[in-house]
C-alpha cells in the first residue's frame, strides 16, 4: 500500500530504550532506596515465563515487517503498513512484547523499582511514540489505517 504524508514518524529515541533505561533504572532504585519486595519463588519463575512470551510477538512483528519490506525503527520512512499476522491482533505487538518482557524481569529479578516503573514505560511509548506513530500512519496511508484502527486495538 502506499499513501502520502509525512516520511516517518519523527520518533526520535529507540523505544527499546526507553524500556530499557525504565528497566535499569528500577533496578538501581532497588539498591539506592533498598526497595526488595521480596517476591515468591513461584512468582519470580512466572516473571522469567512472561519475559520470555514477551519475546514472541517482538520476533513476530520483526518478521512481518521483513516480509513486507519495511523497516520497523520509527524514525525511518514506511514502505509499507503492515497489518497481517500479529498485527491482526494488535497494533503494537512490539511495544506489547517489550512490556511483557520488563513486566517479566521486574517480576524475575524481585525488582520493586522496575515494577514501579512498568507504568511510566507504558505511558512513555504510548504518548511519545505510539502517538506519533499513528498520526503518522493515518497520514501516510489514509483511510486504509483508519479502518485498521478501528478493527483493531492499540495494545490488546
Amino acid at each position: 500500500m502506499s499513501g502520502g504524508g509525512e516520511a516517518s514518524a519523527g520518533v526520535r529515541f529507540p523505544p527499546p530504550l526507553i524500556v530499557a533505561g525504565l528497566l535499569l533504572a528500577g533496578l538501581a532504585a532497588d539498591d539506592w532506596l533498598g526497595l526488595r519486595p521480596a517476591i515468591p519463588g513461584a512468582v519470580r519463575i512466572a516473571g522469567a515465563v512472561i519475559a520470555v512470551i514477551g519475546l514472541v510477538p517482538i520476533a513476530w512483528a520483526l518478521l512481518q515487517f521483513r516480509s513486507a519490506g519495511t523497516d520497523p525503527e520509527p524514525w525511518k520512512p514506511d514502505a509499507a503498513f503492515v497489518e497481517q499476522g500479529i498485527y491482526r491482533f494488535t497494533r503494537n505487538p512490539m511495544y506489547l512484547g517489550m512490556a511483557l518482557a520488563h513486566l517479566g524481569l521486574a517480576l524475575a529479578l524481585d525488582s520493586m523499582g522496575a515494577l514501579l516503573a512498568w507504568p511510566m514505560a507504558i505511558v512513555l511509548i504510548d504518548r511519545l511514540v505510539i502517538a506519533r506513530e499513528e498520526r503518522h500512519l493515518a497520514a501516510r496511508f489514509g483511510p486504509a489505517f483508519e479502518e485498521y484502527r478501528t478493527r483493531v486495538r492499540r495494545w490488546i
